[in-house]
């Protein structure tokens, strides 16, 4: 008699769920602490808001009017106070309970190394490797039967192969970022090239997109076209608030670093958190209206999951990202070096593709475009939407994946 499947458990994110529920609890439960600076005169307002606020005290009197003079605006700020923690702790309990659960299976694997593997996806066209970030699983590319770049592009003449990091094992958390792109990236390369049998493009996404780079400078005469996804470059780019935010984490983490060999996930997680620290209270508050049978409620859970489910860096891998990258600004000075060579992006000849998303709030335009910029016989593509959605949103498909799937055939090897 067989046993009957174990109960699907409730999901453990967003990570890390203390801090996300202390932002959201912090802001929402603070705002009648607000209330006794609403009055007009008691701040310098900005000229541009004087206006509004004008208004919004006429509002409040009025309210006060219609109770009497006895709160009534305070009760209404209460009550969507309360109305607003309500929406976030549905949102939040409805995506840990949804029935959800990513059942793709994988396409075959024709080569392993340590927790790594190589992933063919098929078809009949031009072979193309895909470099995911070290950071996040390699299955953003591949999300749902709905929302998968990878089988997308199998039938539209590409043969896409790609590359799973996978959880870094005792023998990744001794790797530096040499050891990944000299060493087991370009053994997945060799395992593609004897599949193939001719040279391949290479496309990156995210840091993935940097791990190529450094790869096609380094196997010029197997790699015939390059294609760069949001892939970040001058870590000064935008208003430099990332970067020295991660600098900073990275000397608070040193400890950890040390004692532990690689930086946790939820220590990752908590970083990226600061780019944007109410997101999960406005998705989560947004995903509680939903119908929970959805499609998109389904895109929604499916989005989260891969969100939660990253990796940690090896020790010094981080210290290369954060404290090099983000730090020093080692790959626009000219100081990011793999196996003791620079990685210069002018020495690049092969056609080169960036697609950069204009709203991207992760990597800010204008660290990719310092890339695009250097690379000689660079197009130019800005999509207009964000980091992640310019490859699962209901747009990626005609701003990215179609222009990805012409540039890709049309710069193949004849």
């Amino acid at each position: 008699m067989s046993l009957p499947p174990p109960p699907m458990l409730p999901r453990q994110g967003p990570r890390p769920l203390p801090l996300h529920l202390a932002i959201s609890l912090t802001v929402l439960l603070s705002s009648p602490g607000g209330l006794p600076f609403l009055n007009g005169a008691s701040l310098p307002w900005k000229p541009a808001l004087r206006g509004r606020v004008s208004e919004l005290a006429g509002q409040i009197a009025a309210a006060e009017r219609s109770h009497g003079g006895q709160g009534g605006f305070a009760h209404a700020v209460d009550r969507e106070m309360r109305r607003r923690l309500g929406l976030f702790f549905t949102g939040l309990e409805r995506y840990r309970q949804h029935p959800y659960r990513r059942t793709l299976e994988d396409p075959p694997t024709v080569w392993t190394e340590g927790g790594s593997r190589l992933l063919d996806y098929g078809g009949p066209g031009r072979p193309v490797l895909f470099v995911p970030s070290l950071v996040n699983r390699a299955y953003i590319l591949d999300l749902s039967a709905e929302r998968s770049l990878l089988r997308w592009l199998s039938g539209q003449g590409i043969r896409p192969f790609l590359v799973d990091w996978g959880t870094p094992g005792a023998l990744e958390r001794r790797y530096t970022l040499t050891d990944y792109i000299a060493g087991r990236l370009e053994r997945a390369l060799d395992a593609m090239l004897a599949v193939a049998g001719r040279p391949v493009a290479v496309v990156g996404y995210c840091m993935g997109g940097m791990l190529a780079a450094a790869l096609a400078l380094r196997r010029g005469r197997d790699i015939d076209a390059l294609g760069l996804l949001a892939t970040p470059w001058d870590f000064s780019g935008g208003d430099g608030s990332t970067a020295r935010a991660a600098s900073a984490f990275i000397t608070l983490s040193a400890p950890m670093l040390e004692a532990w060999g690689e930086l946790p996930l939820d220590v990752l997680q908590a970083m990226f958190t600061q780019i944007d620290p109410l997101s999960a209270l406005r998705k989560f508050s947004q995903f509680g209206r939903l119908e929970a049978t959805s499609r998109q409620a389904a895109h929604f859970v499916a989005l989260e999951d891969w969100l939660n489910d990253g990796v940690p860096l090896p020790a010094a891998v981080a210290r290369d990202c954060l404290a090099g990258w983000y730090g020093r600004n080692d790959p626009a000075t000219g100081n990011w070096l793999v196996a003791g060579l620079p990685v210069n992006p002018t020495r690049l000849r092969m056609p080169t593709l960036a697609l950069i998303p204009a709203n991207d709030r992760i990597v800010p335009p204008a660290s990719a475009l310092a890339l695009a910029q250097a690379i000689p016989n660079t197009e130019t593509i800005l999509p207009p939407l964000g980091h992640i959605g310019m490859v699962v949103s209901a747009g990626a498909r005609a701003a990215v994946w179609q222009p990805l799937a012409d540039w890709l055939r049309a710069t193949g090897t004849p």
